[in-house]
């Protein structure tokens, strides 16, 4: 079976770096009812940067304005889902380097029942060669 590759809006937020606060965030968007595809956080300097993936953005920026969060975005990620396998990436990844570009991030689980999903980011420039590449254009 094939893997399946979507491209997906992200926005992103800073907040302080402490413990509580990815919960505090998350807390807030559950109680507005906005439903993740994806969630990254990861230490930015002396702050965390949190990048939320969504189906729907509108929900989330409602959200965040009643927050009073000072998000950035939209842009734009891919989400993989596919079989679990070794290398599973791996042509994923010659494709891009192929076209010369380069990967910014990539978070990858495996999700149970042999299979696995994958966050992958590149610049915003290269997102549409990207899409390409991996056969989305």
């Amino acid at each position: 079976m094939a893997d399946t590759i979507l491209t997906a809006q992200y926005f992103k937020l800073e907040t302080p770096d402490r413990p509580g606060e990815f919960a505090r965030v998350l807390d807030v968007l559950r109680d507005a009812g906005v439903n993740l595809l994806g969630f990254a956080g990861f230490p930015r300097g002396r702050r965390d940067q949190l990048d939320f993936i969504l189906s729907d953005p509108a929900p989330f920026k409602t959200a965040a304005k009643q927050a009073k969060w000072k998000i950035k975005g939209p842009k734009t990620c891919f989400i993989v889902q596919g079989h679990d396998r070794p290398g599973a990436l791996t042509e994923l990844l010659a494709r891009l380097a192929a076209a010369r570009i380069n990967v910014t991030a990539l978070d990858a689980v495996c999700a149970g029942e042999d299979q696995y999903g994958a966050l992958l980011w590149v610049k915003p420039r290269d997102v549409k060669k990207a899409a390409k590449a991996l056969g989305l254009a």
